[in-house]
């Protein structure tokens, strides 16, 4: 039973849910942008759907529709999400360090190979 409530009161699980659910109400306010902007696009060409559209009987139409709500649909996430959270990111929580260097786990596989590097031009002048 202690380990179903460690499990229950861990943080990582109602970081999960939150995250869940601020999501789901998301994706409601996305799909609803991009219905939007279709519709426009549908206004500007006089038809709000091009799935009717089947040139020589391939369904040319709906696969258009499909890659303009795909396309719309990232320009959304990207410009309404990803763009003002790097600027705040980089506003609010600047990287203490500037630029980013090496990172450590790589420089310390550099220091073992040089060391060993060094270790064998030794041991072959002893030989």
């Amino acid at each position: 039973m202690s380990g179903f409530k460690a499990f229950i009161l861990r943080g990582n699980l109602i970081e999960l849910a939150v995250a869940f659910i601020i999501g789901a109400a998301f994706a409601s306010v996305v799909t609803a942008t991009v219905a939007l902007i279709m519709d426009l696009v549908g206004k500007t060409f006089d038809q709000p759907d091009f799935s009717g559209w089947d040139p020589y009987g391939v369904s040319l139409g709906a696969w258009i529709t499909t890659v303009i709500s795909f396309l719309i649909l990232s320009a959304v996430v990207y410009f309404g999400v990803v763009l003002p959270y790097t600027k705040a990111k980089e506003r609010f929580f600047p990287d203490p360090q500037g630029e980013p260097g090496t990172p450590e786990d790589v420089a310390l596989l550099t220091e073992i190979r040089d060391l060993l590097a060094a270790q064998s031009s030794q041991a072959k002048r002893l030989s």
